[in-house]
Formats: C-alpha cells, structure tokens, sequence
C-alpha cells in the first residue's frame, strides 16, 4: 500500500490553483475541528486529572508533525484504488461515529464520557483520513510515517475513557494494587489484610481509592511513551518495545506508590494531601523518565534526513482532496446541527402544575420534611420544577418513611432520552445504594385504587432498604423499557421520540422503607395518588 521513491529525483510539483484552493480549505477545515474539540475538552482536561495531559495535546500533536515532515520517513501512499478506497472508508467511519455521537449526546447530554470518546474516535478518524491524502504521491504534503500516525491519535487519547470500561479497569487496577501491596507488606512482616479495596493495618486504615487505580498514571505513560516512539526513537523494533513496556511500567510505579504511601501510614504519617498529590505526580515523571532512558538507550537510526520527493508528472489529487474537503465541512455542519437541535427549546406560556401543591404540607400523624436543595439537580435534568416531601411516623411495628419527588417538564425543555437516562437505576448507584436486580419488575398497583403499572425496584445500603415505584409519563402516556446504561437502547428512543420531544413530561418517584402490600393501606397513601391524577398518574 506504500511506496517509496528514490531520493534522485529532484523535480518538484507545482499544484495547480483548484489544488491549492481545496488545500486551504481542507486545512482550515481540519483546524475548525480541532480546535472545536480543544474549547469543547479544555474544561474537562483542567478540571480531572486523570485527562490532565489532554492540555498538552495540541503541543505533542505539532511536534510530532514536525517531526514527521523533517526527520521521518519519507513515505508516501500511491494515488491507486486501494489508497482512494482506504480514504472514503476513513471519511465514512468519521461520519457515522459522528452521527452516532451526535444521537447520544442528544439521549445522554453532551457532557456524557462517552459521548466526548465517540467524538474522539471520529475526530481521529477523520484525522487519518486527512493524512492518507496529504501523503499522497501525488501531493506530498506529510508523509505517511509513524509519527504522523502519533499526530492522531494524541487526540485521540485525550479523551476519557467510556464510563463502563473506565468502572470495570479502576476496580480491576484497584483490586490489584491492593492484593499486592498486602503480599508485600506480609513479606516484610507488616500484619495486614484488606476489605474490597481498604487496607487494615494495625493502628490505621488505608484506602485504594479512585485516584489511587493507577488509570492517570497509566494512561499518561502511554500517551509519553507514544510521543517518545515518534520523536527519540526510529527503529521500528524499539518503538514496539516502548509501546509494549509503557503499561506495565505505569502499573510497577504505581504499585510502589501505594506501597511506599501504606508504609508511611503504618508509622503514623498522614498521607493525605500534599503527599498523596506529590507522590502522584512524581510517579508521572518517574515513568516518563524510565521510557524516556529507554529511547536514549535504543537509539536513533542512522539514515540520513529524508530529502522532499518530486510527485509524477500529469496526477492531481484533487479527487480525493475534493471528498475530504467535503467531509470536513459535512462533519462541522453535522455538529452544529445537532448542537442546535438539543438546545432546550424556549420557554412557552404553557400552564406548569404546582409540584409542591399536589404534596401535602402537613398531614395528621405525620412528620413532614420538604428538601430544599433540589435547585442543585436543575442544570443536569434541564428543570427547575421540582419538589420532594418525606413523611414520617411511628408505628407498632416500627418507623415508616414515604418519599415522593416529582418533576416536570415543559414541551420542548428536554428530551425523552435525558429523562429516561435519571431514573433511579441510573442515580441511585451513584449515592452508595445497591439494586437488587432480580426484584426489577413491572408492579400493578390496585389499592388503594388502580394506577398505571409502576416500575418497581428495590435498592439497599448497609442496613437499609428502599422500595421504589416510579412512572415516567409522556404527553400522559407511560414511558418504559428504557436502559440507561445502553448507548444503543437510548438512542432508539432518541429516534422514537425525537430530539427535543415535542410534549410534556412528568416523572414520579414512590420510595418507602416498607412494602406496597404495608402502604396500601395508608390513608396519606390514597390521598398522594389522588392528588397525583393531575400529572396523568
């Protein structure tokens, strides 16, 4: 699929005016779109450190182009079928996984995770496909040698790792750092065991939290030993080494961080703080160090700088330069569109109910605690229409507690998707409650009088447990089978409903540390659905 021309040739190619024209705009293009991505990512990368290199990825990109254009290979890709054909697959991925990005974000909100890794993909997709037609013979503007390839994907490793996949390797990475520190400090005579990811020592606790996984390190070596592979090192053996080296490297540190950090704590220091935070950072730099060693040691190839290589006389790129030009502004047209279309629509005239009316305020025999920070929860359900009341009482067989939280939307304000996304299957986990998934069913409620079937779940925490019973209601009609953990599931009802769902929504939670079969009964209970009618319960 390569090609490499003799560095006799000293003729050089003149693109004629429409190539230079498609060049300019190809390349304005591609910059729309990074730089797009870096106001869109900035906050992101500032706020977690666990994407703090990200802040670095425009510099390492550049250099790494530099790189390529001055001291790479000087490796171009034939203008045949095969190159033409490896291009447009290049583009139309792009474009897919940026529609598909645009679907989620419309059904999960743009600052979901992995609505920022879609984008990633497709950015760097799109970025691959620039390069095959740059290194074109035919143009030669950046040959197609590793470190153009490095270029890319910086990008792409700037963004975070989808949700499911960044859980399951923080558990993983928890789980062995805390395994192997105990074996360590059992064969240097420390008495220790461990409870899931706490380690118990004789006078304290530690913990192997997030932060302590090891991801930030692992995932910043990898994106150092990239760079490195690109700029010090240019046998491609070596480069295979370093790639290969990067992650065990990353985890063995981390590993004597802990370590180290564990048996400062069984001396009694503190280790929290600036200690945590200074020993995190010198693992970065330890690591970088180590790969950086490695590069030193390996060495550079002795092949001489790569001289610029004439193009044939008589072939153009503008066919292919022309796809991609038009890719490229597709790609910016499709973002803006779908950036447009999950704006929350403008505030209507239409009549909004009184959530905090239809919950009595004090009822006979009751305590009643109404929650006032709600307000905290409006910028990410895209409402301010809320309310929560708890009713409390004693009785002979023990405490009774009954939680109703509603809220509202008006048509246009969010759509289904967002909604759907914040049942309490989705939030519930967050605040330390575990779901029993075997008791996740549909329940026909019929006492004290009919309502439309509730989807019931039970979720414990320690001690406690919580019954829940919760309807989702669009334009009065019950809103199921929605997975929020699904991309897939959620984008069809994106597709079912619409981007900004056109009419409005009512969401209602039932929770009670007691049973249906033990509510029922409850005047207070009877007096709730009645007032709830209102909602279309």
């Amino acid at each position: 699929m390569t090609t490499r021309l003799p560095p006799s040739s000293e003729e050089t190619f003149e693109p004629g005016r429409r190539d230079k024209l498609l060049g300019r705009i190809a390349v304005l293009g591609t910059l729309v779109a990074l730089t797009s991505w870096v106001v869109f990512m900035a906050p992101e990368w500032w706020r977690n450190p666990d994407l703090s290199h990200g802040l670095a990825t425009p510099l390492l990109s550049l250099l790494a182009l530099q790189e390529a254009r001055t001291r790479g290979s000087a490796r171009y890709l034939p203008g045949n079928a095969t190159t033409a054909g490896f291009t447009l697959f290049l583009l139309i991925a792009s474009l897919s996984i940026l529609t598909f990005s645009g679907l989620v974000a419309a059904a999960l909100a743009w600052s979901n995770a992995l609505v920022s890794f879609l984008l990633a993909t497709a950015l760097t997709t799109l970025m691959g496909a620039g390069l095959t037609v740059a290194a074109q013979t035919s143009l030669r503007w950046i040959p197609f040698n590793w470190p153009a390839v490095v270029a890319c994907l910086v990008w792409w490793m700037s963004a975070p790792i989808p949700p499911g996949t960044y859980s399951r390797l923080s558990i993983a990475l928890q789980m062995g750092v805390t395994r192997t520190v105990i074996a360590s400090l059992h064969l240097l005579g420390i008495p220790a065991q461990h409870v899931g990811n706490v380690i118990q020592l004789s006078a304290t606790r530690v913990g192997v939290e997030d932060a302590c996984s090891g991801i930030r390190s692992l995932v910043s070596c990898i994106v150092a030993a990239l760079f490195i592979s690109a700029t010090l090192v240019h046998r491609p053996w070596a480069r295979v080494v370093l790639l290969i080296l990067a992650a065990p490297v990353a985890i063995a540190m981390n590993f004597v961080r802990s370590l180290v950090l564990t048996l400062l704590a069984a001396r009694g220091y503190a280790i929290d703080g600036a200690l945590h935070d200074v020993s995190g950072y010198a693992v970065l730099v330890v690591t970088a160090s180590i790969l950086g060693a490695f590069a030193l040691l390996t060495g550079k190839s002795k092949s001489p700088p790569p001289r610029t290589l004439a193009a044939p006389a008589g072939v153009r790129p503008t066919g292919l330069l022309r796809a991609y030009t038009s890719f490229v502004g597709a790609a910016v047209a499709i973002v803006a569109g779908f950036a447009f279309a999950t704006q929350p629509a403008p505030q209507t005239t239409a009549r909004i109910p009184d959530l905090d009316g239809l919950l009595p305020a004090e009822v006979s025999g009751w305590r009643v605690e109404t929650s006032t920070d709600l307000y905290r929860f409006s910028s990410t359900l895209r409402t301010k229409h809320l309310a929560q009341r708890t009713y409390l009482k004693d009785t002979p067989t023990g405490p009774l507690q009954v939680t109703v939280y509603l809220a509202y939307w008006l048509p246009g304000q969010a759509p289904v998707s967002l909604v759907s996304s914040h049942t309490p299957d989705a939030c519930w986990p967050g605040a330390g409650w575990m779901a029993s998934p075997e008791l996740a069913q549909h329940a026909l409620l019929t006492q004290p009088r009919l309502v439309p079937p509730a989807q019931y779940r039970r979720f414990d925490q320690g001690e406690l447990s919580q019954h829940v019973w919760f309807w989702h209601l669009y334009r009065g009609t019950l809103v199921t089978d929605v997975d929020p953990f699904s991309p897939f599931k959620m984008v069809e009802v994106v597709l079912r409903y619409g981007i900004r769902s056109q009419g409005e929504q009512a969401f209602v939670r039932i929770s009670s540390n007691r049973s249906w079969t033990f509510l029922e009964t409850e005047p207070l209970v009877a007096e709730l659905l009645t007032e709830l009618r209102a909602l279309g319960l």
